[in-house]
């Protein structure tokens, strides 16, 4: 594992198969410390806009994404009942 540095908060990046990942509980720990990075990245994951990201994302890179069942996620994402976890 490497770090970067930004903005004065080391983040952690990860290498597989020669792709990189960052790390986001870094990022938003340095954002408004440890205690709210996991309530952070819950409301980021089911923002409508990152699940739409994820979708086109996976229609790109997964020949096995099933399209019809992920339609559900999507027309639930944003609204207040809609939970979505890592």
């Amino acid at each position: 594992m490497a770090k970067i540095n930004v903005q004065d908060t080391e983040i952690t990046v990860l290498s597989v198969d020669d792709q990189d990942y960052i790390s986001l509980t870094d990022m938003t720990n340095a954002k408004d410390g440890e205690s709210r990075a996991a309530d952070i990245i819950k409301n980021w994951i089911r923002n409508r806009y990152t699940i739409e990201y994820l979708g086109t994302w996976e229609q790109i890179h997964n020949p096995n994404f099933k399209v019809v069942e992920f339609d559900h996620f999507k027309s639930q994402a944003g609204l207040p009942s809609f939970v979505m976890s890592v």
